[in-house]
């Protein structure tokens, strides 16, 4: 470069220095010459300072005033910023090198007529500025460059701007720290490094914009679906989803107008909520395909204990175990996904808040216009408010199960013969074997379902014709059980008790208490021997002693070894054997009354056991040949057609089982109450089933059944659909009234 022509000549504005030039080729001090004048005394001012360039305003004509020491964008004489006596030693001998490097080298004046560049300064300073700086660029740490670089962008970009720069006012604005390792137009990090590969979605723009509506959309579609979602299986339709569910409208307007961190939190609270209420209607489904009733938030955890132990029972530990971890996996998907599909959703709004403002405003009015017109499609309205109605429900039933739990114990207290002195009680059966006996799941639908009646019916019609050889009468009628699907300790206790015990709350008070139960009736009169038969307990059952059982046989004490079927610890003929073997075959000095559950009619009815002579059962090992030759479970329950087959083959085995071991080791003195607990599953019984079972009384002594003649029941132990349908706590009272008990005198 010709520093000597004597013609001013104007040049372009030069480019920034290229400090990683200057580092590569090691461009020493001397090649470089400073401006004299204001150019040279700057030049060692911003290097003291940390500043990369010093600049002066141009006069009208280009030309800059040699030795005039002042920039005429701030028409003031620059000052020398003030050195940080704190800065680190290597910073500090980093500016001394480049300082004596720069006044190593002979100062070459310029002529007086030479004009400066655009830029404001002489070529030759932003040489020697350049390999100053560059020279400290090298022993500075990278950590100590970014702050300077974030805050002085425009020295990144250009040493000047046309009508000076506001380099004098960025000095005096920055902290000395910063301007101690300023190293100007060079780069944050070694001049060598490889730049950072692009991100996936600046090499695809056109794929991860897809992506991302694909999210959006399917994110908003679970949203809907949350909000939405029936509580029973029938009503999954594509119509109960084509509805504008108005939590989404307010939700939507709540979350435009939220400032950006109370909108996460709102988003994220929002979406852990909506997690949790679908996490409880997932388990209304299950509730309400098994027990014909909604999950109770209070009551129903004790439940989850139940269903562990029958996955036990019917799939193994292994199974158990892996089904109870896909559970709690499922559930925290749900939670997750919900939290990620709302908090997607309103980022979206946000970055589009007009147009999500507009659409919100379409879809609200489009919701009060259905509502306000009364509009359907095919059932349910269009505008639907699902979610704020079921929070509502799941509140009021949580106050009334609050308020259940002490109405009942005061309900509990009250009982017309619980003062009933033993000699007034079931006068009229005295010297008479009493059983009482459930057969699980027997409800209504076994004797009226399409699916099943055919070889139930056959079956009780073949049965009451034996017991009518044999000299036995029966009369049939209809209970409505307290439960439905399952939970049978609940139908036996409202049975039993005369109370009415639906839940597990009502459960817990009254097998805590004193109330008299039919069985404690019996012992109460000293005139029985109370026994149960309880195959289907597999620990210890203190509720025994509330039932006023002299003893219970539970599945450890019936002797049994063979397998089990399924959920059933052994088949309804063994345990029918092992009481006869136990107690009912053996002298004794006063008659016996048995309470005995039978628990083959279980589900998942697979396998089914078959019967055998009676004389064959013994220990129970026979039943190994036909447990194997049983069909698997999975191919049964999860089979609309086969289950209800089954479900009904199952119903016949312990009828059978039960009348043919009256007709075999009965005597004239035996009476049989025999009854179902419960309907089964609504996925045998169906969605609409009532909870009404059959109940039958059987005695060879035909005084027993005249007892009874004013119950208006049917003849033979099939009641009729015309048969009389009374609550199933209803029973205790009618029962011990009609055989000669008298109400206390209150």
């Amino acid at each position: 470069m010709d520093r000597t022509t004597p013609e001013p000549e104007v040049t372009p504005e030069a480019p920034p220095a290229d400090t990683s030039d200057d580092i590569q080729h090691n461009t020493p001090a001397e090649d470089t010459a400073p401006a004299k004048g204001v150019a040279a005394g700057h030049a060692v001012s911003s290097e003291r300072g940390g500043v990369e360039e010093a600049t002066a305003e141009e006069g009208p004509a280009g030309e800059a005033p040699v030795g005039e020491g002042a920039t005429a964008a701030e028409g003031k004489p620059e000052e020398e910023p003030a050195v940080d006596i704190d800065t680190d030693k290597d910073t500090d001998a980093a500016s001394d090198k480049a300082s004596g490097a720069r006044e190593e080298g002979p100062a070459e004046e310029a002529p007086e007529g030479e004009k400066k560049t655009p830029s404001g300064e002489a070529p030759a300073v932003e040489e020697s500025t350049a390999a100053e700086e560059t020279l400290a660029a090298e022993e500075t740490p990278a950590a100590e460059e970014t702050p300077a670089e974030e805050e002085t962008p425009a020295a990144e970009k250009a040493p000047a701007v046309e009508g000076g720069t506001a380099s004098g006012q960025d000095n005096s604005d920055q902290d000395t720290s910063d301007q101690d390792t300023s190293v100007g137009d060079g780069p944050a990090g070694p001049p060598d490094e490889p730049a950072a590969p692009r991100k996936w979605r600046d090499r695809h723009p056109v794929a991860a914009r897809n992506v991302g509506w694909t999210v959006t959309g399917l994110s908003l579609l679970l949203i809907c679906f949350a909000l939405l979602m029936p509580t029973s299986a029938p009503k999954f339709t594509p119509g109960v989803f084509l509805r504008i569910p108005v939590e989404a409208v307010l939700g939507a307007a709540v979350l435009i107008v939220l400032p950006r961190r109370p909108r996460i939190a709102v988003a994220i609270l929002a979406g852990a909520s909506l997690g949790v209420l679908t996490v409880l209607n997932l388990l209304d489904v299950g509730f309400n395909m098994f027990l014909g009733r909604g999950f109770n938030v209070v009551l129903d955890w004790v439940l989850f204990d139940d269903a562990q132990s029958y996955l036990k029972d019917t799939m193994g530990n292994g199974g158990a175990i892996g089904a109870v971890i896909a559970v709690v996996a499922l559930v925290l998907i749900v939670l997750v996904l919900m939290t990620l599909a709302v908090l997607r959703v309103s980022n979206v709004m946000t970055r589009n808040r007009d147009a999500a403002s507009r659409v919100t405003l379409v879809v609200g009015t489009a919701w009060v216009t259905c509502a306000a017109l009364g509009l359907q499609l095919s059932g349910p309205g269009i505008a639907a408010r699902t979610t704020v109605a079921r929070v509502e429900d799941r509140v009021n039933r949580v106050q009334a199960t609050l308020k259940d739990e002490a109405a009942f114990a005061k309900e509990a207290k009250k009982d017309a013969f619980g003062g009933t002195p033993g000699d007034q009680l079931l006068t009229d059966l005295r010297g008479k074997d009493v059983m009482i006996a459930f057969i699980e799941s027997y409800g209504r639908s076994a004797i009226e379902d399409e699916a099943t009646a055919a070889g139930v019916d056959a079956t009780l019609d073949a049965k009451n014709e034996a017991l009518t050889k044999a000299g036995y009468s029966a009369k049939s009628g209809w209970l409505t059980s307290a439960t439905y699907g399952g939970s049978s300790w609940l139908g036996h206790s409202t049975f039993l008790s005369g109370l009415w015990i639906n839940n597990q709350n009502r459960y817990r008070t009254v097998t805590a208490g004193e109330h008299l139960t039919l069985t404690g009736a019996f012992q109460r009169t000293g005139a029985w021997r109370t026994v149960g038969v309880m195959p289907g307990v597999q620990k210890n059952w203190p509720e025994g002693k509330f039932y006023g059982l002299d003893n219970v046989y539970d599945s450890r004490e019936l002797g049994y070894e063979g397998p089990k079927f399924s959920w059933s610890t052994m088949p309804d003929q063994y345990a029918l054997s092992a009481f006869e073997r136990l107690e009912h075959g053996k002298k004794r000095d006063k008659p016996l009354m048995s309470e005995i559950i039978l628990t083959s009619s279980h589900q998942p009815w697979a396998p089914i056991p078959k019967m055998i002579p009676w004389d064959q059962v013994g220990d129970g090992s026979v039943y190994e040949g036909i447990e194997k030759a049983g069909k698997d479970p999975a191919d049964v329950f999860y089979d609309s057609k086969k289950v209800k087959e089954e479900y009904g083959k199952s119903i016949q085995y312990s009828v059978n089982s039960l009348i043919d071991y009256v007709v075999k080791y009965g005597s004239k003195n035996t009476v049989l109450v025999f009854l179902g607990d419960h309907q089964p599953l609504a996925s045998v019984s169906g969605s609409n089933a009532s909870r009404d079972v059959p109940v039958s009384i059987v005695a060879h002594d035909k005084s027993v059944l005249d007892k009874i003649d004013d119950w208006g029941w049917t003849d033979g132990i099939k009641p009729d659909k015309s048969a009389p349908v009374w609550r199933m706590d209803s029973f205790r009272d009618r029962f011990l009234t009609a055989y000669g008990s008298t109400p206390a005198k209150r």
